[in-house]
């Protein structure tokens, strides 16, 4: 959820990107929708969100062949999504080209559709927009002033909670948000996420690697057992800041 205060526009832009993206969003936590309230549009947060996912390409890995869904299947999915009433191809939308990777498996440009807000009161729509590909594809909903109790209620009306990023600097949108939402592991913060290593799987104190709990079972049992962790990191982003995608 992109908030109220847009601030360090680069770097959400990469962040973005690499939560959507990194990986061909072939990772449980991937970002696959992105609510852009209307201050973040004012910023052109979609369009240079569009500039830096056609960055990616097969030569230097930034994207790759998704295992699970193939090629076909997945224009499919932004066709019916393309349907819903108001929705636009914000970037992407194309198969790969001058590959040899099989059928089976998917080879798609980074893709995101995106609707107004407002389209996802009616349940069908919902169920389509909220689909999981585990490959290149988001969801970007419009959002505006006055329209919170929506997202909000729209966030809890998934299937899955099983993390959220809310970034802004905002302390008092920040506990409305959190406080409202069911979602597990969220980040909040003009440098949050949604793709990181789950904060229970903890690496030891002191930087101690014997000490880390790693796939141990204790570590399992509390990143699945279905309660919540709130991570909060505000920044500041450093000067000389320079992201890369992977």
């Amino acid at each position: 959820i992109l908030g109220p205060d847009p601030d360090d526009l680069d770097f959400v832009v990469w962040q973005a990107d690499q939560d959507a993206y990194a990986f061909s969003g072939q990772k449980c936590s991937a970002q696959s929708m992105l609510f852009v309230h209307e201050n973040w549009d004012k910023q052109g947060v979609v369009e240079k969100l569009a500039e830096a996912a056609s960055k990616r390409n097969l030569q230097d890995l930034t994207i790759g062949p998704v295992l699970t869904w193939p090629t076909e299947r997945f224009m499919k999915h932004v066709e019916a999504c393309l349907k819903i009433p108001g929705a636009s191809l914000a970037f992407g939308g194309k198969p790969l080209t001058g590959h040899s990777i099989p059928e089976v498996y998917g080879a798609v440009e980074p893709t995101a559709v995106r609707i107004p807000i407002e389209s996802l009161k009616d349940p069908a729509v919902f169920k389509v927009a909220t689909t999981e590909l585990f490959g290149p594809f988001q969801i970007i909903v419009d959002w505006k002033e006055g329209q919170l109790p929506m997202v909000l209620e729209l966030l809890n009306n998934m299937e899955n909670h099983l993390t959220a990023g809310v970034v802004s600097n905002d302390i008092r949108f920040l506990q409305h948000v959190l406080g409202g939402t069911i979602s597990g592991t969220t980040y909040a913060g003009m440098r949050a996420k949604t793709t990181a290593a789950p904060q229970q799987h903890w690496f030891g104190p002191s930087g101690d690697p014997r000490a880390g709990g790693i796939h141990t079972p204790e570590a399992i049992k509390l990143c699945w057992s279905g309660h919540r962790e709130i991570i909060y990191d505000f920044g500041p982003v450093a000067s000389g800041w320079a992201g890369t995608q992977s």
